[in-house]
């Protein structure tokens, strides 16, 4: 169930043929993200269960939810980005409907991040669905 700018991202994942040139892409996908504002790095869009930092900062429009995020690596911002392209736009019925493992896994992620970076990965996802959660 993912939206068009994600199978968009699906379809350049397919034409690089190595892990090192798809990590190379998740990674500028965070360097193209606009920066977080340090005003929204606050404890409240902290999270937990990341080996680095990671901010995320929802907003709702029009009834649809926009996810905004920062990370100090490099690897996770792109993650962050990646996780931004499948969800913003959604509603939260919508958001809660997705199977992000599996969506993730067709870009070939699931099987070569780290156990850290896929328990970091695992934790972004939650306070998504969490959120998609409390706006619903």
């Amino acid at each position: 169930m993912a939206n068009a700018a994600f199978e968009e991202l699906v379809e350049d994942f397919e034409f690089l043929d190595d892990w090192e040139d798809r990590y190379r892409h998740v990674i500028d996908q965070g360097k193209s993200m606009d920066a977080l504002e340090e005003a929204l790095r606050v404890p409240a869009t902290k999270v937990d269960g990341c080996a680095s930092q990671v901010w995320l900062h929802a907003q709702v429009e029009d009834g649809k939810l926009h996810f905004d995020g920062a990370s100090d690596a490099m690897i996770v911002s792109g993650l962050i980005a990646v996780l931004r392209t499948l969800y913003n736009g959604l509603t939260p019925a919508e958001v809660l409907a997705v199977d992000a493992r599996a969506e993730m896994g067709r870009l070939g992620l699931n099987d070569h991040l780290s156990a850290q970076r896929s328990n970091g990965l695992t934790a972004m996802i939650e306070r998504v669905r969490e959120t998609a959660a409390a706006v619903k």
